[in-house]
């Protein structure tokens, strides 16, 4: 017999998981969708469908499940389904959970230690025809970009060395590539990384492999059109602390934060760190080269790693793990480092119009919210525009109990300005306990949605999405 989900907070109200895989066609629209919308918003997150064997169950430890939202002629409608990986194929066919939280050996069933425990839950690309699935631990995971079937994991023809790719990759608008790095290679918590360059038609065109300052969660990276750079950040990774059953993640403050500076031209060998304050960066809104020589960055920073632990097992200062925007300025011949916040709205998700990746941008928008009230850590219930010409702000909500998505940018056309087109993000009704699609005009937020599609169910509290147009 299945046993209930624990009373987890990560496993309840719109964290909780949707136990079933769907379709819903022509969907009731409020407004009018834009003609331009002809493709597809992919999103994805944890969705456990067993309860987890782990007394502290953690968030990114779910099974991936996609939610695709598709647009057609001015018609909408939605799937979901779950990424069967291999290990979600173990337990539906053992009708369990067997993998422990991140795979950890301690509190996985022993009769699937060491087998494949990827979870491909945290975001969802497309690059040269092939609709990834990716996670940090695994190769990405093919998924049907029609009915979002599972195809399995994509090694780039097997030429993919260390087995593992960040769950965010870089894909340059000008030459096609997707840039991509994997940490802890070679065995739990290392301080081994990966570097791999895939051209425009899905070749492996570079892989290097590197040594970092220490163990470390790597989430996100920085690309512009000359360099790469890498932020090993004091979120340290150890087997020590998983064989004791603790979080095999967790702060370390008193270690300082190193940023690995590489040339896009250039071999692995001149590799520069440059040492920065102790702090934490999940995700970058985008990097490019000044005219002085110099790589800038706009970054959510936080104080200190949220969600996770101290070393020592005791949890962290909740004041200090909220993030807000800032500019990191980084020169890597001179080895110096500055920035400066660029705004103080609480936040997440930061996203741009990405046919301007790795190049100087003006757009950004990202997920806020005005005050946190007790309980609502990694809710967000603003969509926040940024003008970073003007440093002008705009901002929509519709209260404390709509709950937001990542914001995703479709441009208008191909040939548009940076900036014109459309925001897509999900809001959930807390009151009613199911979700939106909600279409904004980009640059003009505070005006409201101009379209709303309905749903007649929930979408779990997820991670990351992007549209795939139909002519892809």
């Amino acid at each position: 017999m299945t046993k209930p989900f624990p009373r987890h907070p990560q496993l309840t109200g719109n964290y909780a998981p949707m136990p079933m895989e769907g379709e819903a066609h022509d969907l009731v629209v409020r407004g009018d969708l834009p003609a331009e919308l002809n493709g597809t918003l992919f999103r994805i997150g944890p969705n456990p469908q067993y309860p987890p064997r782990d007394r502290n169950h953690h968030w990114f430890a779910g099974d991936g499940m996609v939610h695709g939202f598709r647009f057609r002629e001015g018609r909408a409608s939605y799937l979901n389904r779950w990424a069967r990986t291999p290990k979600f194929l173990a337990e539906r066919a053992a009708g369990e959970a067997l993998f422990g939280t991140f795979g950890n050996p301690m509190t996985t069933d022993p009769s699937v230690v060491g087998q494949d425990s990827g979870l491909a839950n945290t975001n969802i690309v497309h690059h040269a025809g092939r609709l990834l699935a990716l996670e940090e631990a695994h190769p990405p995971f093919e998924m049907s970009t029609e009915d979002l079937s599972s195809i399995g994991y994509h090694t780039f023809g097997d030429r993919m060395t260390g087995g593992k790719m960040t769950a965010h990759p870089k894909i340059d608008p000008e030459t096609g590539e997707m840039l991509f790095f994997g940490y802890s290679t070679g065995g739990y918590f290392t301080d081994r990384m990966t570097f791999h360059v895939i051209n425009a038609a899905g070749q492996v065109t570079r892989a290097e492999t590197f040594t970092t300052p220490y163990s470390a969660m790597v989430h996100d990276f920085f690309v512009t059109r000359t360099h790469v750079i890498f932020p090993v950040l004091p979120l340290t990774g150890s087997l020590e602390r998983a064989m004791k059953g603790q979080s095999p993640f967790a702060w370390e403050p008193d270690k300082p934060g190193w940023l690995g500076v590489l040339r896009r031209d250039a071999g692995i060998g001149t590799l520069k760190w440059i040492e920065v304050p102790a702090c934490y960066v999940f995700h970058v809104l985008n990097a490019h080269d000044d005219d002085g020589g110099n790589i800038v960055a706009d970054v959510m920073k936080y104080d200190a790693a949220p969600l996770f632990p101290l070393a020592d097992g005791t949890p962290g200062d909740p004041t200090e793990a909220t993030s807000t925007l800032w500019r990191w300025t980084v020169n890597g011949p001179a080895g110096s480092f500055s920035e400066r916040q660029l705004d103080d709205r609480p936040g997440e998700f930061p996203r741009i119009d990405d046919r301007h990746a790795g190049q100087r941008h003006r757009h950004g928008w990202f997920g806020a919210v005005e005050q946190r009230r007790s309980g609502d850590r990694g809710v967000w219930t603003e969509f926040v525009h940024v003008d970073l010409e003007t440093e002008r702000r705009s901002l929509w909500t519709d209260g404390p109990d709509t709950h937001l998505s990542e914001p995703v940018f479709v441009p208008a056309s191909a040939a548009s300005e940076e900036g014109d087109g459309w925001i897509l993000g999900t809001a959930y009704r807390a009151a009613e306990n199911r979700s939106d699609l909600l279409v904004f005009a980009a640059t003009d937020i505070g005006q409201g949605p101009v379209a709303t599609v309905e749903l007649p169910h929930r979408v779990p509290h997820g991670f990351h999405g992007n549209w795939v147009d139909a002519a892809a």
